[in-house]
Formats: C-alpha cells, structure tokens, sequence
C-alpha cells in the first residue's frame, strides 16, 4: 500500500484480499527447518520476500554462511552463556525462511536469560563491529515469573539472529528489542515466541535505525487462556529499508492477540514494510485477535507497504479483524492548528507526536520510550529541513 491510500477492516470474520476463511494455501502450510538446504534462496519474487531489497541482504542468503560471535553484554540482570546443544536452545518454533536456518548453522554459542519469581529486569547490549556477525539469545520465563527483558542492538556491522521467547504459564513478561544501528549496519532478527497457559506477553520492537532492518516475529500459544500483545514502533529515513513481519498462529482455544504497529517515514526512497499474518486454526475456538498498521509520511519520495493478513478455520470465535492505513499529514488538524495561532513547525510536530503519542504510553519502558521520542525529535528537524531546502 503506497502513501494516500487506506484500508479499513472492521470487527467480523471477512473474506476479501489478504483474508481467508480457510480455502486454498495457508499461512501454516509454509516450510520450516533447522536445514539451509530445505530452503530455496529467494528470488524476491516469493510472497514472503516480494517486498525485500535481496540483493542488499546477498550475503545474508549465501549458503554455508560464515559469521563471528558476537557478545552481548548483560549491562543490568544476568545472562548466561552456553553451547547451542544447551537444551534450552532451539525449542521455540523452527526458523522459516533461509536466513533462519543459516543463522541456526552459523551459531555454536548462545546466550540464555532466565526469569524466575519476580525477577529483575535484563538489559542486554549487542554491539556489532565491521563484518558478518551472529546472535542467538534464549529469554526463558518460568511459570508464574514477572519481568521486563530490554534487548539493544547497536553498531555498524551485519548482524543475522534469532530470538527465541519461551513464556511459561501463569508468567507475565515483556521483552523489547531495540534496533538503533548506524547507516552502514544491516539487521536480519528472527523472532520466535510461545506463550504458555494463562501467561502474558508483551512484546515490543522498536526500530530508528540501520540501513536494512528485517524482523520477522512469530508467536504462538501452547494453551488456553494467553494474552499477547505486540507494539511496534519505527523510523524509517531515505535509502533506509524496514520491514516488520508478523505470524500469530491461534491454535487453543480462548487465547487473545493485539498488534499495533505505528511508523513514521521520510526522505527519498526511505520504504517500511509491515506485514500482519494471523491464522484461527479449527479447534481455536473463541479466539479475539485484532492488528492495526499506521504510516506517516513525511516527505516527498518516502513510501510504505502494509498488507493484513487473517485466516480463519473456525466461525466460533469471540471477534478478529484488522486496519491498515498509510498517508500524509492530516491537513485538516494542521489548519486547525494554525487557526488558533500555532505556527506551522510547531503545529507539525504535535501531529507527529500525537501520532505516537497513545504507542509510547504503552510501551512502559522508560529508557526505550526516550529512545523513540528522540528519534521522532530527529526525524522532525530532518523534515523541516528538508522542507525548507525543497519547499
């Protein structure tokens, strides 16, 4: 979906573009592996890579994929260190595409972060150097555990990874991850959650920066009663490339799910991606599940692709649906504005934080809060100087 156009999708069980009730390919019927050579190296013509630069990844694609350890540094909480035949390691899901798998057989070390009780909150810093580096951290919640675990990825280089999010039942967790890279840096993250019975999961991404940004979150439930919820927030500059992908699969029965993601766009070329899956299988009966995309843009020559996704196996559910919508400023709040005297920088900028405003107070993490209001503060002064430059 490109700038000005809008999609809206109301409270229902729909049948339409991007939505299924259960006919032809599914969501679920797409391979995983722990084996690079089960996947095909993507052309970017395949559906789940149309929308991604693959020549700009080319070396994340390549097979027999070398890469450095890199560290993280546990800079409050602790974090543990292990082999990849750990057997807390590669539990959660299977990677589903080629850059999973590569990074699976890249890794010979991980790093575990256990919450037990009420534990304290983590914060893990991942710094990448030059060159192609790799990642696998392991947040583990026991049952009945309380936390917040703040992932923080920075750095210049290349970075392949995985996230693997076990919530045990009864626990109530949230997990960020940060993406705040230099221009030069390139960050594939493979995401993969499963929330546990009557457990709660916040889970958080947050990108301002790096020149291709790609996370793909995959969740799902292994019992009734779970909550989850996904906010995003991203800042995506010219030349600059971030795509968001989500897969919620609804397998028990009674189980909830919200996504909200929100991004802010300017600069020439600068392109977000958002892509929502959700699939109700047959037994997940009474499921409530909604997902909402919002793009702002900015400037001239910045664009954004954002495609909902919902597929549905079961009519006994409690309520599903989705919304989409990209576009320019809203003129008809600037002349508001402006009426009452503000002047148009600064009627401009509570536009823009008004847009954010509602996803940052979700969020309940202070430090990345910041983080993502100074980036909007960033983007804000890159508009106006653009705007003064070309008018």
């Amino acid at each position: 979906m490109t700038a000005d156009m809008t999609t809206d999708h109301s409270k229902a069980v729909l049948e339409g573009e991007g939505i299924s009730s259960g006919a032809g390919a599914s969501r679920a019927d797409r391979p995983t592996s722990f084996r690079s050579a089960d996947f095909a190296v993507p052309s970017g013509h395949e559906e789940e890579w149309r929308f991604t630069p693959v020549k700009r990844i080319a070396p994340f694609l390549a097979r027999g994929l070398t890469a450095d350890r890199i560290e993280v540094r546990a800079e409050s909480g602790s974090c543990e260190e292990v082999d990849r035949g750990d057997g807390r390691v590669g539990t959660v899901g299977r990677p589903e595409d080629l850059t999973g798998a590569l990074a699976w057989e890249a890794t010979e070390r991980a790093h575990v972060v256990t919450l037990r009780g009420r534990a304290d909150d983590a914060m893990l810093a991942v710094d990448v150097p030059e060159g192609m580096h790799v990642a696998h951290i392991v947040v583990l919640a026991e049952e009945d555990s309380r936390g917040t675990v703040v992932l923080e990825h920075g750095g210049v280089g290349d970075l392949t990874e995985t996230v693997e999010i076990d919530v045990g039942d009864r626990a109530e967790v949230t997990v960020v991850s940060v993406q705040e890279a230099e221009r030069t840096a390139r960050h594939l993250s493979n995401q993969r959650i499963r929330v546990g019975r009557d457990a709660k999961l916040r889970h958080i991404v947050v990108t301002v920066g790096g020149d291709v940004v790609r996370v793909t979150t995959s969740a799902e439930f292994s019992g009734e009663g779970g909550d989850l919820e996904l906010l995003g927030a991203y800042i995506t500059e010219s030349d600059e490339h971030h795509e968001h992908r989500l897969f919620i699969d609804h397998d028990p029965a009674n189980c909830r799910s919200r996504a909200t993601y929100k991004g802010a766009l300017q600069g020439r070329d600068a392109h977000a991606v958002w892509i929502g899956d959700v699939l109700i299988r047959q037994d997940a009966t009474q499921t409530d599940t909604y997902e909402l995309n919002r793009n702002l843009v900015l400037t001239k020559g910045a664009y954004a692709d954002s495609v909902p996704n919902l597929e549905i196996e079961t009519g006994e559910i409690a309520g599903a649906g989705h919304a989409s919508a990209t576009g320019r400023f809203d003129e008809e709040q600037l002349f508001y504005l402006r009426a009452r005297g503000i002047p148009e920088d600064v009627a401009r900028r509570l536009v823009v934080r008004g847009f954010f405003a509602e996803l940052i107070d979700s969020i309940g993490v202070a430090s990345v809060q910041d983080k993502l209001m100074a980036a909007i503060e960033r983007e804000l002064d890159l508009a106006e100087d653009s705007q003064r430059e070309f008018g």
